[in-house]
């Protein structure tokens, strides 16, 4: 017995000075949190993410490699909301760390503090796939990626306060950068403000407002449900009537939908990056929108 506590004690021991001494392991669920947190995690960070840039976040087959990342995690990032629901939850359990349960200090809801849209007042599923507590995809709106910094920093303060002062001026680092970016793509966008533009999947709410866009409608004719002949119908109409000269969507989702609009309107088609890593040329979260944007501009010009 006494032999047992005294190698528990041990590794209670060990462990403690692996987060001290050691680089912060930090488990996020998608290669934007993980490029967020590596800016304000810098050197004292070593990040891993569960979902890749070029896959839907809500659907990630559940591996036995990411639990073990888990288990040895000593910081999770999740998006929240309802987005990772499908997979998140079992992975946290299955990992059996108590450092980054629901929580926890090592838990991060990235979604904290967020002004979200979409919000339902009310809940039908005969609407398709409502998110229950507002659209999730938040991050794509650049200035709540200061919001999700700084819930960020708050983590890591809080399973490292020692290296607050170092975790603060790299946060104070990337929102300067965020708000120097944001001034070029205002910029950037301001003469195709109020462009009219069809998404595939509606995703692209936080980028819309953001940057001046109008999403007119969408060619799955309720969210998640693929599209019918009938919406395909709709939006030729609508592609036509509004000279309209986009349809957006991301990498997961088939083109043969947009294919078809695209043939009877002479409307382009372009596949933006929702995350980090989508594309090759898309290494961080600042990126992201430098290629999105460019894209968009290409088109619409």
């Amino acid at each position: 017995m006494k032999k047992r506590l005294f190698s528990s004690c041990i590794m209670m021991f060990v462990g403690i000075n692996l987060v001290v001494a050691g680089p912060i392991k930090v488990v996020t669920t998608t290669t934007d949190l993980k490029s967020i947190t590596e800016w304000v995690g810098g050197n004292k960070v070593s990040v891993s993410s569960i979902a890749t840039g070029y896959q839907n976040p809500h659907f990630v087959d559940p591996k036995p490699s990411y639990i073990i990342s888990l288990s040895n995690a000593n910081l999770f990032v999740t998006v929240g909301l309802d987005l990772e629901t499908g997979w998140s939850p079992q992975l946290l359990s299955s990992s059996r760390n108590q450092k980054i349960q629901k929580g926890a200090a090592g838990y991060v809801d990235a979604s904290e503090g967020v002004g979200l849209l979409q919000v339902p007042s009310s809940l039908n599923r005969g609407e398709g796939d409502i998110h229950i507590y507002g659209n999730p995809h938040y991050w794509l709106d650049p200035l709540n990626g200061k919001v999700i910094a700084r819930n960020i920093a708050n983590g890591l303060e809080r399973i490292d306060p020692s290296n607050k002062a170092y975790y603060e001026a790299n946060l104070q680092a990337f929102f300067n950068k965020v708000n120097e970016k944001l001034a070029a793509w205002a910029a950037l966008m301001a003469p195709y403000k109020g462009s009219k533009i069809i998404a595939y999947h509606n995703e692209w709410c936080y980028f819309e407002k953001r940057f001046g866009l109008e999403i007119v409608d969408f060619m799955e004719p309720k969210p998640g449900i693929p599209p019918s002949p009938s919406q395909l119908v709709k939006v030729i109409k609508e592609v036509s009537a509004n000279h309209i000269k986009v349809i957006i969507s991301s990498p997961y989702f088939t083109t043969s939908s947009s294919d078809v609009v695209a043939k009877q309107t002479g409307v382009k088609e372009l596949t933006l990056a929702t995350s980090v890593n989508a594309f090759d040329q898309i290494h961080d979260y600042f990126d992201l929108f430098d290629y999105n944007l460019n894209q968009l501009i290409a088109v619409l010009k």
